[in-house]
């Protein structure tokens, strides 16, 4: 994983609510462990016609949304199964981070443990970000905000461990590796 830490990024914008990992990627593309690819699944129902066509009044086959990082969605993003294929989707599309008012907790955690920055705002601040899709962001683990264009800046909290880790680029096996030495230690005088 890349550490993040601050990255500047636009916004392409889905204003829709409870947005379940189902239509994030659908279950027909759930047989695969490998991530790679499933960026092309993104919300495939919405972005393509039954005959694969790419949908054009769909966000994402837009060409304002080329290039974008950050997906701002409504409320209840990521709700539904637990499936972690839906953050892969994301990464692999090319998304570092989603910001709503409310990120559904196994999403949020599976997207922790995956690199992708789940970010919660106020309602005014995502009422703001959809209202003008493609704006630049700063978003700044380290400092814990959302810096609009202007200089407003959205404050948002990530759990003290996972910020860790992704401010490290490890994940939960790679901070443990990280600690060998000292559990060796331990296990050595406590024997």
């Amino acid at each position: 994983m890349e550490p993040i830490r601050q990255f500047r990024a636009r916004t392409a914008v889905l204003p829709l609510t409870n947005i379940d990992t189902d239509q994030i990627i659908p279950a027909r593309f759930l047989r695969t462990t490998v991530r790679l690819g499933l960026g092309k699944q993104l919300f495939a129902d919405w972005r393509y016609a039954a005959d694969g066509t790419p949908r054009p009044d769909f966000v994402l086959n837009q060409g304002a949304a080329a290039g974008c990082e950050v997906l701002v969605a409504g409320r209840n993003f990521g709700c539904g199964s637990s499936r972690e294929h839906a953050p892969w989707a994301l990464l692999d599309y090319g998304f570092r981070a989603v910001i709503s008012t409310e990120i559904a907790d196994i999403f949020r955690s599976n997207s922790l443990k995956n690199g992708l920055l789940p970010i919660v705002v106020d309602e005014a601040g995502v009422a703001w970000l959809l209202a003008n899709p493609g704006s630049e962001l700063l978003i700044d683990l380290e400092g814990n905000r959302v810096v609009l264009p202007g200089g407003r800046e959205l404050p948002f909290q990530i759990e003290r461990f996972a910020r860790y880790c992704l401010l490290n680029g490890v994940d939960e096996l790679g901070y443990l590796r990280s600690q060998e030495a000292a559990i060796a230690r331990y296990e050595q005088a406590n024997a």
